[in-house]
Formats: C-alpha cells, sequence, structure tokens
C-alpha cells in the first residue's frame, strides 16, 4: 500500500538530528561513507566502488524515500545539529504488517563519534519513532559475536539475546555468524 502522504520524520536531541536524506544530499553521505570506509569494512558486506560516489547515493537516496512512503523501510541520517555532517545511520528495513509488526534494525556511527553515546542516543530516539508512529511490536537487530561494543549497546537498550544464527549476513565476503536480539513494545 502506497502512502503518497506520510510524513517525513525529523527526530531531535541537543547533539542530533535524525532524518531522512533527499538526494540533493548524496554529497553528505559520500564522504561520510569515503570517511568511514576502513572503519565499517570489518562490520558491513563488501562495497564496490560505485558505493562511495554521489551517483550511486542520488538513486539510493531516491530509493529510501520511495520505501519509507511505501512503508518497507525507514532509513534515518544521523546528522550534527547544523545538519552539515553525517554521523551514523540508522535503518529499519524489511519492516512486515499483518500479524509481525516487525523490522530488522542496522546502524553504523563515524569512528571519530565512537564512544560518546551518540549512537545510544540516537537508537533510543529512533526506536520510540518506530513504536510509536510506525506502530511496530518488535525490532530485531543481529550483531558479529566479537562485536562487543555493539552486543553492549543493543543489551544497554533494552533488547533481550534469541539466539545465534549460523553464516547469518556476508560480512566483507565472508558468511558470519550474528547473535540475534530484538526489542518488544509491550506497550502494543
Amino acid at each position: 500500500m502506497r502512502l503518497m502522504k506520510r510524513k517525513l520524520p525529523r527526530l531531535c536531541t541537543d547533539r542530533l538530528v535524525a532524518r531522512l536524506l533527499e538526494p540533493h544530499e548524496a554529497g553528505l553521505m559520500v564522504r561520510f561513507r569515503d570517511e568511514n570506509r576502513d572503519h565499517l569494512e570489518q562490520w558491513e558486506p563488501l562495497r564496490q566502488p560505485a558505493f562511495f560516489t554521489e551517483g550511486f547515493w542520488e538513486v539510493h537516496l531516491r530509493l529510501t524515500l520511495r520505501d519509507f512512503r511505501d512503508g518497507a523501510s525507514v532509513s534515518f541520517v544521523l546528522m550534527s545539529p547544523n545538519e552539515d555532517e553525517v554521523l551514523g545511520v540508522c535503518n529499519y528495513t524489511n519492516i512486515v504488517r499483518g500479524t509481525f509488526q516487525s523490522c530488522h534494525l542496522g546502524y553504523a556511527l563515524a569512528e571519530k563519534h565512537e564512544g560518546a553515546g551518540i549512537m545510544f542516543e540516537a537508537l533510543s530516539l529512533t526506536n520510540a519513532y518506530m513504536f510509536a508512529d510506525q506502530g511496530l511490536h518488535r525490532i530485531m537487530a543481529g550483531y558479529l559475536p566479537h562485536n562487543e561494543r555493539s552486543g553492549k549497546l543493543l543489551d544497554r537498550l533494552g533488547f533481550e539475546k534469541e539466539g545465534l544464527a549460523r553464516k547469518y549476513l556476508k560480512i566483507n565476503g565472508r558468511w558470519e555468524d550474528h547473535v540475534l536480539t530484538s526489542l518488544v513494545n509491550d506497550a502494543y
């Protein structure tokens, strides 16, 4: 079902703005991705050279807007308060409605902002949006077993471990195990 009139979210704290980027803002994503290429490589799929170009991001951002309007995903970009720098991303994808009312969460933070509580702040805000505004019941997130920082973050946010999925996602060219977690909206 296409929801053309759905308003784009804009969530703010003193330290960040979480919103969807428009295609004309592709340069901001290119800068974030290029500056964090080596840092994020160990946690993400292999990236082709085109991934680091404005042309790729113009198309990708157009698709994320369409997916938002279709109710399929919400791809937040975490911006500095003056919105001239991308701090990170948190993507709520594979939204399933009906009796499931759930999605998958993936996130990445710029290396220079690690350890400052930015992602905890952002996910606290965006998880609440996904429950209250999107009406979801469950948010699922997986992390590599050796990514202790991600495991601790999800634990602090209230995600509960549900198991281990063997060779779950292809990360940096290799099938990797993931710890599966979820956060349930008990109010819904």
